[in-house]
């Protein structure tokens, strides 16, 4: 357990951070999984839409640290090549 004023002070803003990218993680992972939705009923236009709402929330993750970039683009890039097998 924290003892020092800023070891207590560090675990209550590492509780916070946690809160707000866990939050974000998971507002991230709902995009992902309607451009996954919308990939397996095969419906092309609205599998592009959503990878279109889905690519800033991605981009923001990274801005805000929840994602390495590789991990966004890579992401990005294998959601893009599905939609874009869809006939």
């Amino acid at each position: 357990m924290a003892n020092s004023p800023q070891a207590k002070k560090r675990a209550r803003q590492n509780e916070k951070r946690f809160a707000v990218n866990k939050a974000r993680r998971s507002r991230i992972r709902t995009y992902l999984r309607k451009v996954e939705e919308a990939i397996e009923s095969g419906d092309k236009e609205a599998a592009a839409a959503a990878l279109r709402a889905a690519q800033p929330e991605l981009m923001r993750g990274v801005t805000k640290g929840v994602f390495h970039k590789n991990t966004a683009s890579r992401k990005m890039s294998r959601l893009s090549a599905r939609v874009n097998a869809l006939g």
